[in-house]
Order: structure tokens, then sequence, then C-alpha cells
């Protein structure tokens, strides 16, 4: 099986795995308890929530520094964001139209209680509309939230950018960047934003551990209740071992960072050439626009997505059918509807990405094995047709 579908989610590093293991071996205690095994245990964890934020351009030094608010994972985070810091109602919340389902699904429920939940326009690249977001921008907008790279087409949005705009107007700005870190640079005290969300296993870290990282002076209110660990604003008992395997996912990142990048986006680039070379109708969603490196939304007009996707898993190769989190329904993808493409393109379009493991030898055999079955596909298509015809 070639897996292709590195934007659900990313085996461990092994490194990972060894970090974790290490650490659970070790038998810390509880992380809030007083005596020595549990101060051991709160060295062990500060060290890696510390670590984290540096890693992501947050300011952890000073009286005042940022805070890194350990999750379940990004739909966690994406959750505390949205409801914790969105306030009461009345008050306007802005996402853009192809937000993730963690971002989406708050919003709705944000919605529900009463907030004017607007949401800003995309292009046919998928880039968002500027001059649409500064039209949406009203004195009474409580919170903004807009991804920093979407999770289908790889997009990157000018988060900084509008960031800024939102930091001269006093309003506090969000971004699920969930896709980008461990995959592109990202500076979260460059970026301006005021909370930013990663998870671990989106990068070869452990899964069920993610964070949301907060400007020192950011206001925030719970949505889980029942404990005082992490100021209060995520109550349980912290995963020592996750959080020291999510540092140690990091820390790989940053140190092969210069040549991963660059392998990635040389190995998505060629997957690309080799499909429209091919001469079986691959067209490319958001060539136009800068994406990240290791993910590839391609539709061949005429194949049905769902059939392709079947096929191709028989064939050997994991892709997916948009965003693995809304993978159970049966609609179009959302994003790619907001992107306002024909439906034989949002018909038939497949979700691939790369990983740091992925090879040129991956590459090479998922495509050979991609064009046999859509020739297979199109084969079958058109007897169906002359039936139909006679």
């Amino acid at each position: 099986m070639i897996n292709l579908d590195h934007n659900a989610t990313t085996p461990m590093h092994p490194e990972v795995a060894q970090a974790v293991h290490e650490c659970a071996l070790a038998g810390y205690g509880n992380a809030s308890s007083a005596h020595g095994q549990g101060r051991q245990a709160r060295r062990m964890l500060e060290e890696a929530r510390e670590g984290i934020g540096q890693l992501v351009g947050a300011d952890m030094t000073g009286l005042q520094p940022d805070r890194v608010i350990l999750t379940s994972g990004g739909t966690e985070a994406n959750n505390l964001a949205l409801l914790g810091m969105s306030g009461s109602p009345p008050g306007r919340v802005i996402i853009s139209d192809v937000e993730h389902p963690s971002v989406a699904g708050p919003a709705e429920q944000l919605e529900g209680r009463g907030f004017d939940v607007q949401r800003v326009r995309v292009d046919a690249n998928g880039m968002l509309d500027e001059g649409h977001f500064v039209q949406l921008l009203s004195p009474n907008t409580r919170l903004v939230s807009i991804m920093l790279a979407n999770n289908e087409t790889g997009v990157l949005q000018p988060v900084e950018t509008l960031a800024r705009l939102c930091q001269e107007r006093r309003i506090a700005f969000h971004t699920d960047a969930v896709q980008a870190v461990g995959k592109i640079p990202v500076r979260f005290g460059q970026l301006a934003v005021t909370a930013l969300t990663l998870t671990g296993h989106k990068f070869h870290g452990p899964r069920g551990i993610g964070a949301l990282v907060l400007r020192h002076a950011a206001a925030v209110h719970p949505i889980l209740f029942g404990g005082y660990q992490q100021m209060g604003l995520r109550p349980g008992t912290e995963p020592i071992e996750l959080a020291v395997g999510l540092h140690r996912a990091l820390q790989i990142y940053h140190r092969d960072a210069p040549t991963r990048g660059v392998r990635m986006a040389a190995l998505r680039d060629r997957f690309e050439q080799l499909l429209r070379d091919a001469d079986i109708g691959v067209v490319v969603n958001a060539l136009g626009a800068p994406r990240l490196p290791h993910t590839s939304n391609v539709a061949v007009p005429g194949v049905d997505c769902q059939a392709l996707h079947m096929a191709l898993d028989l064939a050997g190769v994991a892709c997916s059918v948009g965003s693995a989190c809304a993978s159970g329904s049966a609609a179009p993808s959302a994003v790619l509807v907001a992107m306002r493409l024909p439906a034989t393109i949002v018909e038939s379009s497949l979700r691939f990405s790369l990983g740091a493991f992925t090879t040129r030898q991956d590459i090479d055999h998922a495509v050979d094995r991609m064009v046999e079955v859509v020739r297979r596909l199109q084969r079958t298509r058109r007897r169906e047709a002359d039936r139909q015809q006679v």
C-alpha cells in the first residue's frame, strides 16, 4: 500500500515513538502531585510545553510569556478557541467558507447561540477574498478564525495580513494551523495572531495531543470544567508522554526542514506533472495559488471520485475524498463547492498528500496505478454510454 493520505494522519516517526516509549517507562507521576515523582513529571511537562511554544515562534520568556494549552488534538483546540474566545452574544464572528469542520462546527454552535457568523468568500483557486474580508469587519466583531493552510487543497491564506488588520481594530484572531505546522515554517509571533492551533499526528507525532498557542493577554474561557490544570483553561491530567512526543516531533521537523519541504514539493510537482502527461484528463485544483509542499487536489472530469477512490484503494493507493473528518458524508466537498468549481470537477476530485517518508518510487508507482485505474473506469463509462445509445 502506498500512503498518499498524510493530511488525514501520519505514521509516528521512530524517534518520536522512542521518546514516548522512554517517557512511559520512566514511570513519572501526576504532574499535579506535590511529591517527588509529581515534581519530576511537572518538570518534564513544562520543558515540553516551553519547547513546543519556542519551536512555533511563541515568546515563552519574560514577565508576560505566551501560553501553550495542551489539548487532545486540533478539534478540541479549535473548539476552545472559537467557543472560549468569542464571549457572549450578541457579536460578530468571522470565518472563511473553506474552514475545517472543527472550525465550521463550533461556528454553527455560536450562530445557534445568537452570534452573527459571517463567512468570507474564496476565489476559484481557494484564495480568500481580502476585499470581502474587510467589508465584513465591523465594530462588534468579537473573533476571526481563518485557517493558515487548507486541508483539502493545501492553499495558503494571507493570515499575517488579515491578522494585522484585526490587530489594528483590537479584534481577536485565531488561525487553524494544523496542516501547516511541521510542513512549512510557522512563527506565531510573526503571524500577529491571538491564537494558533496545532496537532501532533499531522507531522509524524503522536495522536491524542494538540495545542492552542495563546498570546499572553488573550481572554479565553474554558469549555471543560472540573479541574485547575493549565490555569483552569483545560482541566484534566496532562499526558506527559504525549507532550514529550509532540515536542520531539517538532524538534525533528526543525532539524529536517531545510530538505524536507523542498523534497516534498518536488515529489508533489512530479506527481502532478506525470498525471497530466498521461493524457487521462487530469485537472489540478488550486494550481494558481500558493500551496503547501505536500498536498495535491486533482480531478478527472467524468470519473466519479467515490468510484475512483475505491478503485485506487483496491490498487494499493491510499488517498482521500475531501477531509478525513467529513469522509462519512456523501455530500460534495464543501471546500471545492465554495471555490465555485464546475460540478464535473467537484464530483471527480481526490486529495493526495505526502509525508516525510514518501519516496520518488512511491510517486511513480502511485501514478502508474492511478493511470491504469482511470483508463479502466473511462472505458467502462464509454461502454455504458454506448449501450444507452443503442
